[in-house]
């Protein structure tokens, strides 16, 4: 018979973890469609009533996103405009039910490679914290996920909280998505960017794509390229086809290869002219 455990502390949860291997729940938005005509037999770790590890608070030298802080957790919170195109990516997430339910750090991993969140939070510089019985660690969101699907996090871990650097300089971020419609549908292609801005010349710039390869990916070469620009609505304009190089986006049935790097530099060229006319 499958069991089903609800605990209320972290301690508590990752006790059960070191015992079995569990199925970690938070709000069960990938979960339970994916099961969708089939048995639900496995053994459950509910994480949704561990109150710690809800919530987003400014610490010394970042931004703390508990594990089961929700999209509209997010959406609601008081934030700086460095978090503004994460904040546009959890309105584009599903409809106001999912984004209730549904998790930044369960949407991490399940590891898709549409997932929205991915690119904001790359674009943030996002470290995830993982902890087990014997203590806790912090990795680059840019390490934990490994592929389609697939993500560093042992069976006997728990992803505890997403940490968020405060930038050295004024920042901003945007993002944007392409998809057959405007909501409730999974991305054709999507991007986010980043830039610190001093003195009107950008001090530095993150940018990543998302539904174009296995894993979300930041464009080492163009964020090099905006590094001294004026931050201006011609910014998109350091933006070329060589920047996309690295991805290897698949052709199905919601587009082909070269329409998601075609559109993906179109994304890329609109959002950095949006952040420059903001700035």
């Amino acid at each position: 018979m499958a069991i089903y455990l609800r605990p209320t502390s972290q301690t508590e949860a990752l006790a059960a973890l070191a015992r079995r291997r569990l199925i970690v729940l938070a709000g069960g938005t990938d979960y339970y469609p994916s099961r969708v005509g089939k048995p639900l037999a496995d053994d459950i770790l509910d994480i949704s009533a561990i109150a710690a590890l809800r919530g987003i608070r400014e610490d010394t030298g970042h931004w703390r996103i508990g594990a089961t802080t929700t999209w509209s957790d997010l959406i609601a919170a008081a934030l700086p405009p460095l978090f503004d195109g994460l904040q546009l990516a959890a309105r584009e997430i599903g409809g106001v039910q999912i984004q209730n339910a549904g998790t930044l750090a369960g949407n991490l991993c399940n590891a898709s490679p549409a997932a929205d969140g991915v690119p904001p939070l790359l674009a943030l510089d996002a470290r995830v914290e993982l902890a087990d019985a014997a203590g806790t660690i912090s990795v680059p969101l840019t390490n934990f996920i490994l592929g389609n699907r697939k993500t560093m996090l042992r069976p006997d871990q728990l992803l505890t909280a997403i940490l968020i650097p405060k930038p050295a300089h004024a920042a901003r971020s945007r993002f944007a998505k392409l998809g057959a419609r405007k909501y409730l549908v999974v991305s054709i292609v999507m991007a986010a960017a980043t830039l610190e801005v001093d003195a009107g010349r950008v001090r530095a710039a993150r940018v990543a794509v998302g539904a174009a390869s296995a894993v979300a990916q930041r464009l080492p070469l163009l964020e090099a390229a905006l590094i001294g620009q004026a931050c201006d609505t011609h910014l998109g304009a350091c933006a070329d086809a060589a920047h996309f190089a690295q991805l290897a986006p698949i052709a199905d049935v919601r587009a082909s290869r070269e329409f998601r790097l075609d559109a993906g530099l179109t994304l890329v060229r609109r959002m950095l002219n949006e952040l420059g006319r903001g700035a």
